[in-house]
This record gives C-alpha cells, sequence and structure tokens, in this order.
C-alpha cells in the first residue's frame, strides 16, 4: 500500500495528539513486539511508535522492518518517533 501526499498529510494531522503505543527498546524487532504492533494496529489502524535508539540509520532500519513484518506503511518519521498506518478491512 502506498500514501499519496494527501493522505499522509491528513494521517500526519490525526496522529499529532496520539501518544506512543508501542515501544522498541535494547532488544530491537523481536517476534513478541510484532505481536503486539499488529494487534495494536488492528485495533487503532493508526499508530505512534517510539524506537529507543541512537543511531539514525538503525532507527530508520528498525521503522521499516517493523512496517514491512506488520504490513503497515509508514507515514512519518521524525527523531525516535514514526507513525505506522495500516488500514482495517471491515468484514461486511
Amino acid at each position: 500500500m502506498t500514501l499519496n501526499n494527501q493522505q499522509r498529510k491528513t494521517l500526519k494531522a490525526k496522529a499529532h495528539h496520539l501518544k506512543p503505543l508501542i515501544r522498541v527498546g535494547q532488544k530491537g524487532i523481536t517476534d513478541t513486539l510484532v505481536e503486539e504492533t499488529i494487534q495494536t494496529l488492528d485495533r487503532h489502524e493508526l499508530i505512534k511508535v517510539h524506537i529507543a535508539n541512537d543511531d539514525r540509520e538503525e532507527r530508520n532500519n528498525a521503522a521499516e522492518e517493523l512496517a514491512s513484518r506488520c504490513q503497515a506503511v509508514i507515514v512519518h518519521q521524525i527523531g525516535k518517533t514514526c507513525i505506522l498506518f495500516k488500514e482495517q478491512i471491515s468484514a461486511a
């Protein structure tokens, strides 16, 4: 899934007031963290993730890996915080 600029702008605005629900710590991206993130995305669709790493490249890689493993999209990333979006598929 890819987002156009207008969609990104709208999602960034919606996520502005959110607090990080997922925290990536010293252990990095573990299977447990991925499962927790998937469950959180299923509930909220749009979440903030805090990545506690001082190296910018490692933070970017961690965000990309987490998004990929959760089939989510990175809406925006700044500093140690990234915004993930996974569209909910409603069962009609």
